[in-house]
């Protein structure tokens, strides 16, 4: 007759080690050594700052401008004015933790309608 309590202390020894092992390695140790570049580019984007306040009010800003109010039907069209003038734009929406998801999914349609790229503000 086999007896089974060798096959399954073996069999516990192997999933002890596979399971120590898999907890030991990251999967983000990946090292990689870019290159370098002899000549240095800078490039300049525009950030359209678009903020909606806790009341639902729109106001955008470019670059380090001052913030002025815009109407939201009228952002669109103010968007797509300044993306006209410059394509490498990309907005930065600030917006209130209390307004409704609604108002962040409206700006997030128009840069995906337009193909502007926008990252969302937080603070840390």
């Amino acid at each position: 007759m086999f007896s089974m309590s060798s096959m399954t202390d073996l069999i516990f020894l192997l999933l002890i080690f596979f399971v120590m092992a898999s907890t030991m390695s990251a999967p983000n140790d990946i090292k990689i050594n870019l290159p370098t570049a002899k000549a240095q580019t800078n490039t300049r984007q525009v950030v359209a700052k678009v903020f909606i306040d806790n009341l639902g009010n729109y106001s955008v800003a470019i670059g380090k401008e001052k913030p002025h109010a815009v109407e939201p039907d009228m952002l669109e069209a103010y968007l797509s004015q300044i993306q006209a003038q410059d394509s490498t734009m990309y907005i930065a929406l600030h917006a209130d933790e209390d307004i409704a998801y609604k108002e962040v999914v409206s700006v997030l349609d128009i840069a995906n309608e337009h193909h502007m790229k926008l990252v969302i503000a937080t603070k840390k």
